[in-house]
């Protein structure tokens, strides 16, 4: 790409970004609505006063437990890395809570999130073409280790509500919609596995739309990813058990609310609920989204709505006193290095790269997406 064509390239992608961007506010607000609309109708003050009853010292519980969650998605996304790459877990594991924490605990899409965890990763050592290559395989993994999450919950609604009539309707509507799912994911998969160059071009692209120019090198890196297909089931395997660990989480917020609800039944819910989140993907935070899923699906179960409203709450308190901090210190870190960067009056990475600084060049496009 010559130097002219590049300008119009670029005030293209910033007026697509600010585009996206309004439709993002949009989105958002309406999604607030919806929250605040449910929070009136079945009682601000019931849900509140159900929220605040754990107290510091189980909200400080609710927290820790956070982690671990995080200490399986780490590892699932590590494992996907070549040997050769010799990466280090704890580059995946702060990578992967700068991700959850920007998609959680900011006003920004799942995408957004994606594009600060391979900033991370990056950063702190990982070559810019595995960083996004293995989070798109980290992406499909993760979707499929969902979908067997939510089969678990569909398998535990049909032993325990089939006899009501709306979870009878939800079954029938989450099969189907898990079986589209299931279908893309592992399309999604097989496609990636081929490292088919424009398939993998249109996915960076969209992350990443200045580093559209060196899809190629990603293709490579989908390539030595998928050499061990064992890397790849492990990871699917990891995520699973985090899902799953993140049901302790649901269920650990209803017992301090003071709701007596069995481990099955909190992961069903919070299986299902997750289901609907990543439908509503482009929903910031899932606003509006989480809280009409929970009121959905925990009455199914013998819990109240006000009781589910505030385990939503619960959630979205933890997200933002975790995610928060996370965000706060990686901002630090960021400084700290810009600031070391024009003392040296560096251009481009540190590390040595032996691809024709092919890994700088994607980090400067980054860096354009990310101010852009």
């Amino acid at each position: 790409m010559s130097a002219p064509d590049a300008v119009p390239a670029t005030a293209s992608t910033r007026g697509g970004l600010l585009s996206d961007r309004l439709h993002i506010l949009i989105i958002a607000a309406l999604g607030l609505a919806l929250a605040v609309y449910l929070l009136g109708h079945i009682g601000f003050r019931a849900v509140l006063s159900a929220a605040t009853s754990v107290g510091w010292g189980g909200f400080a519980l609710l927290c820790a437990f956070a982690f671990v969650v995080f200490a399986l998605l780490g590892p699932a996304w590590y494992v996907l890395q070549p040997p050769s790459s010799q990466p280090r877990l704890a580059v995946f594991l702060a990578a992967r809570m700068l991700r959850d924490a920007v998609s959680e605990a900011l006003p920004f899409s799942q995408v957004g999130g994606m594009i600060m965890g391979v900033r991370a990763a990056s950063v702190l050592g990982v070559p810019t073409r595995l960083a996004v290559g293995s989070m798109i395989v980290d992406v499909t993994t993760e979707l499929l280790g969902q979908v067997l999450y939510v089969a678990l919950g569909l398998i535990i609604l049909s032993a325990r509500a089939a006899h009501i009539a709306l979870a009878h309707a939800l079954m029938r509507s989450f099969l189907i919609g898990l079986s589209l799912v299931a279908l893309g994911g592992l399309l999604f998969l097989a496609m990636q596995r081929r490292g088919l160059g424009w398939f993998s071009g249109k996915l960076a692209t969209r992350l990443f739309p200045a580093s559209a120019a060196y899809t190629a090198t990603l293709a490579t890196a989908l390539r030595e990813i998928y050499r061990s297909p064992l890397r790849v089931v492990l990871s699917v395997t990891l995520h699973f058990c985090a899902w799953t660990a993140a049901a302790i989480s649901t269920w650990i917020a209803f017992r301090l609310i003071g709701v007596r609800i069995e481990v099955p039944s909190a992961i069903a819910i919070d299986s299902l609920v997750y289901g609907l989140r990543s439908l509503a993907f482009f929903v910031p935070n899932a606003l509006g989204v989480q809280e009409a899923a929970y009121a959905l699906l925990a009455p199914l179960f013998g819990v109240g709505k006000e009781y589910a409203l505030a385990v939503s709450l619960l959630r979205r308190a933890q997200y933002i006193a975790i995610g928060i901090p996370i965000v706060l210190v990686w901002q630090l870190f960021e400084s700290r290095r810009a600031l070391a960067r024009r003392k040296r009056g560096s251009v481009g990475p540190a590390r040595p790269d032996p691809e024709g600084n092919l890994d700088g060049r994607l980090d400067a496009d980054l860096d354009a997406d990310l101010d852009g």
